[in-house]
């Protein structure tokens, strides 16, 4: 199982890491992180990774692409010819078309998700259909060979819905107790509808700010 996971400047690292952790326990998967150079890049958080491989040296049919997410730096990329062109040259080729959160705008950017029901960060959720997506509610949403994400944190549970789907949910659920993979969060506050119209307000100007 040869996956390609896009890394960029500016890029939240859980929507990256989420998928990466659970499919890192898939036998004989091989994973690469791509990116233009393999020079360290900096996160939204101020942590840095390092590619593991460039754009040049990456597969070229992949099993898997994936775009993880992030805000001001994902919607700016949405505008980078080189990247568009890479996400356009390997979903030609690839057998699943993937994203977690706000990466699934980069796919709609490339063109890959026109006509596919697709999910990405609830306060992203109405810039799927410019792109021609049916914007669909979920976790995660998997559409013939299109799996997409909601925020964030639906990493792990999309990295384990795609796993079940490939490998089956035998393997699927070793790895996620292999993670110990139990939420269960302090506040029932994860959702718009969970959470008070104070918080939803909060979230939303925060996130305007941050592509802003």
């Amino acid at each position: 199982m040869k996956i390609t996971m896009l890394a960029y400047p500016g890029l939240t690292p859980l929507d990256l890491m989420g998928p990466l952790q659970v499919w890192s326990l898939w036998p004989d998967a091989e994973i690469q992180v791509v990116w233009k150079t393999t020079d360290p890049i900096m996160t939204d958080t101020g942590m840095a990774i390092v590619p593991t491989h460039s754009f040049e040296d990456s597969f070229d049919k992949p099993d898997i692409l994936f775009a993880p997410g992030g805000t001001k730096a994902t919607f700016e990329l949405m505008a980078d010819v080189t990247t568009m062109a890479f996400l356009k040259a390997k979903g030609a080729n690839a057998q699943w078309i993937t994203s977690v959160c706000t990466g699934a705008l980069l796919l709609g950017s490339a063109g890959l998700l026109a006509g596919y029901k697709a999910t990405t960060h609830w306060a992203a959720h109405a810039n799927l259909e410019a792109f021609g997506a049916i914007a669909t509610q979920g976790r995660y949403v998997i559409d013939r060979n299109r799996a997409t994400g909601g925020g964030v944190t639906a990493g792990i549970d999309f990295g384990l819905a795609l796993l079940a789907a490939i490998a089956g949910d035998e393997l699927a659920k070793t790895v996620q107790l292999s993670l110990e993979y139990s939420p269960q969060p302090p506040f029932n506050s994860g959702t718009p509808e969970e959470a008070s119209e104070e918080t939803i307000q909060q979230v939303l100007a925060r996130f305007a700010t941050a592509i802003s």
